[in-house]
């Protein structure tokens, strides 16, 4: 237990910032010390009787606690001057450098926003770096913040495998499980790892969190995957300060959550006590490490100084519950051991402790000097690189012949060689193609393997590569999307599959708030490069409703820095899928592949049997240039077209009939490339045509389409006669019914004979 800690003056107890309460309470804390002083023990001696920790280990534990405490009190004080701009602490949570200590620097981390103690102590690790004043340029928005280049106040460090992010709801739970599971797949597919082979991971969240269902998703994954004792040696740190913001954990909730969980292996430290907590969190990490099993620490810890530099706590809690909860402090524990002990003098600890403060202060008045992000080219710089040159390159690199050869079954059977096939078929074989290939890719989901795919898009793959490069995974798209991170971040090239647009929905924030944001926050230290591909778009027949006739590409346009394309043919789709993996091995992209399910199968386009549908498959060496449209009677200029997907043989065989009707030639452009639509070249047509229709398949009030007219607008084009087809602001119904909220051919001619009634 706690020494006694002097009760604040009643002056002190309203009005007063309770990190100045916090501060002083230390400082009397020390100077009133007067208990029993033990031996001084050796630098390798237990700090005290019957702990696993030593002297020297303690001592530099204390020294990071410190650090992490006066950045957190430094940060309070200069916010109301302007020169820090970030007050969530980690008082209280000082004991997660004991995690920091007994794992190792190429153990990837995954961190909870209270890890400023976890951080100071991996600092140590690396000679010459500095956590005060990286630190201190994070929390001033610095440039030179070498995390996120002054773009956010993140815990990361690339040569400490670090990976920034901004979770604040466990969303990392889930790539940390797949990076778990990732640093084993390495081995069996012979792929170099960038960490040592036996590296586990460490995700540290709060008690909170815990019960957030992206947190519940990671941990029924990771049992899953025990169960059928596949490792997956990912160390889940709950830090448990019984509050979030202010809601109240109950009181054992944790312990009785997880305690007894099979295949989650349970251990209880005292994140409170150095002394005491430190040989189970050593027993933790060792057994994560020899097991490869995941493994759940609950670290006890408090949370001091409220949940950020505006959350008031006296407003909501009373002064006996502060009182209380301040007398928790782990430093004040700390304090107590070092003096029990004999190991620092009250005089030491009060220099070391102003020493620190003064570092503290000194790092952030330098930190507010350097230069912070002035131009919005600077912000945007790392969101989404393109090297177009090395894309294209990369793209059309076809130095892997003999493989094709084998993996096809001689020359003659190698897919340019064969006749024309529909979508599916081509994107088959450009699956086939790529992972021949890329030796380093991965592809996985619901159903893919041996019944290859809800649409036989996958089928051949799993006995081509092996079931270790192509596999099914537990019914869950949070979980998809986490492992398709988790592969990424060690290095290989992975190609989830989503089995419908509409089951993203159920995961977008693993590539929202994730994935895509990754390159942006760590300042393009770190990457996740994937091609998502997902089964999309609606016009199926005799099947559907809405979570199958999805049309909503929203959501997945609103996402910075995403790629995506969406082919509506099959050599289109495989020339787009060679540049997308170039996309992701060359510059780090996140891609979404939209896969229209109508056109799957698709033979025809005007008649029953005229095989116009049908494509030729491109071979090795050729590749669409990112952002490339296709186009359709290049010289038509009575009216241009502009689609993708669906709309494209919609329009196509609409435009035979506006031809005949008005003796219009039609332009129709297949924009391809959804996210970042090609606004030069939309604009180039429109304003080459004396018309304009736009057919989006999308709903009316948030589909493609409002891009392709914000294009033409922009352009100067506002004049030109124009109209657009589109969805219906509704669910799509099932079966004839659907028919009646998506465009159709008879829509497009309705809407060219407008165009001409002026």
């Amino acid at each position: 237990m706690f020494a006694s800690v002097p009760n604040p003056i009643p002056a002190r107890m309203k009005g007063l910032n309770r990190a100045e309460i916090c501060d002083v309470n230390f400082i009397e804390f020390v100077k009133a010390w007067s208990g029993k002083v033990d031996a001084t023990p050796a630098a390798d001696e237990a700090i005290l009787e019957g702990s696993a920790l030593d002297a020297r280990g303690f001592r530099e534990l204390f020294e990071s606690q410190l650090v992490s405490r006066h950045l957190d009190l430094m940060a309070r004080v200069l916010r109301v001057q302007n020169k820090v701009f970030y007050t969530i602490g980690s008082s209280g949570h000082e004991g997660n450098a004991m995690v920091a200590r007994l794992t190792r620097h190429t153990d990837p981390a995954f961190l909870h926003y209270r890890s400023g103690g976890f951080m100071a102590e991996r600092f140590r690790k690396l000679p010459g770096m500095d956590p005060v004043m990286d630190s201190a340029l994070s929390f001033a928005a610095s440039k030179d913040d070498p995390a996120s280049g002054g773009r956010h106040k993140v815990w990361g460090s690339k040569p400490l495998w670090v990976l920034p992010q901004t979770s604040t709801i466990a969303s990392h739970l889930p790539k940390a499980f797949g990076t778990a599971v990732a640093i084993e797949q390495a081995r069996r597919i012979g792929h170099a790892l960038p960490v040592p082979d036996d590296s586990i991971v460490v995700c540290s969240f709060g008690d909170a969190s815990s019960n957030h269902a992206t947190a519940q998703t990671a941990f029924n994954a990771a049992a899953w995957t025990a169960y059928q004792k596949l490792p997956a040696p990912v160390l889940f740190v709950c830090e448990d300060n019984g509050i979030g913001i202010s809601v109240k954990t109950p009181g054992g909730w944790v312990a009785r959550n997880f305690g007894q969980r099979p295949d989650l292996d349970y251990f209880h430290a005292d994140g409170l006590d150095l002394a005491a907590g430190y040989g189970e969190v050593q027993r933790a990490v060792e057994h994560c490490r020899r097991t490869r099993r995941p493994t759940f620490l609950h670290l006890r810890t408090t949370r001091i100084m409220g949940h950020a530099g505006t959350d008031f706590e006296i407003e909501w809690r009373s002064v006996e519950e502060l009182c209380a909860v301040e007398a928790g402090d782990p430093l004040l524990r700390s304090a107590a051991i070092a003096l029990e002990s004999g190991l620092m003098s009250k005089e030491e600890i009060l220099g070391l402790y102003e020493a620190t403060r003064a570092k503290c202060f000194a790092a952030a008045e330098d930190a507010d000097r350097r230069p912070r992000l002035q131009t919005l080219d600077e912000v945007m710089a790392p969101l989404a690189p393109y090297s177009p040159d090395a894309v294209r390159e990369e793209a059309m690199r076809a130095d892997y012949a003999d493989r094709r050869v084998a993996v096809f079954g001689g020359e003659a059977k190698l897919p340019e060689h064969q006749p024309p096939r529909h979508l599916a078929i081509q994107i088959n074989q450009a699956l086939h193609d790529l992972f021949a290939k890329y030796p380093e890719a991965l592809l996985f989901g619901e159903d893919v393997a041996q019944k290859g795919g809800v649409y036989t898009v996958t089928r051949g793959l799993q006995k081509a590569f092996g079931a270790r490069r192509v596999f099914n995974t537990l019914l869950d798209e949070t979980i998809i999307l986490g492992l398709a991170q988790g592969y990424a971040n060690m290095g290989m090239l992975p190609l989830p599959e989503i089995q419908y647009l509409a089951y993203f929905h159920n995961a977008c924030d693993q590539i929202r708030g994730e994935a895509a944001s990754l390159q942006f926050f760590s300042n393009g230290q770190y990457r996740n490069p994937m091609v998502m591909r997902i089964a999309s778009l609606g016009y199926q027949r005799g099947f559907g409703g809405h979570f199958h006739n999805d049309n909503s590409i929203t959501a997945l346009r609103d996402i910075p820095g995403l790629v995506v394309g969406c082919p509506s043919r099959g050599d289109d789709a495989a020339t787009m899928l060679r540049t997308m993996m170039a996309l992701a091995k060359v510059d780090g992209r996140v891609c979404a592949f939209l896969e229209p399910i109508a056109l799957y199968m698709a033979k025809d386009l005007h008649a029953p049997g005229d095989g116009s549908w049908l494509t030729g498959y491109p071979p090795p060496e050729q590749a669409m240039t990112f952002g490339e449209e296709r186009v359709y009677h290049p010289d038509a200029k009575d009216l241009v077209v502009f689609t993708f997907g669906n709309g494209v043989p919609m329009s196509l065989r609409a435009a035979r009939s506006i031809e005949a009707k008005h003796g219009w030639k039609v332009r129709v452009v297949d924009l391809r490339w959804l996210v970042p639509l090609n606004e030069a070249a939309i604009a180039r047509h429109a304003g080459e045509c004396d018309r304009i229709l736009v057919v989006d398949e999308g709903r009316r009030s948030a589909g493609v389409g409002e891009g392709i007219v914000t294009a033409i607008a922009e352009a100067g084009y506002r004049a030109r006669p124009f109209r657009r087809v589109v969805g219906a602001d509704t669910f799509t119904p099932l079966a004839g019914a659907a028919f009646l909220v998506i465009p159709s051919d008879d829509e497009i001619v309705a809407a060219a004979d407008a165009l001409a009634a002026g």
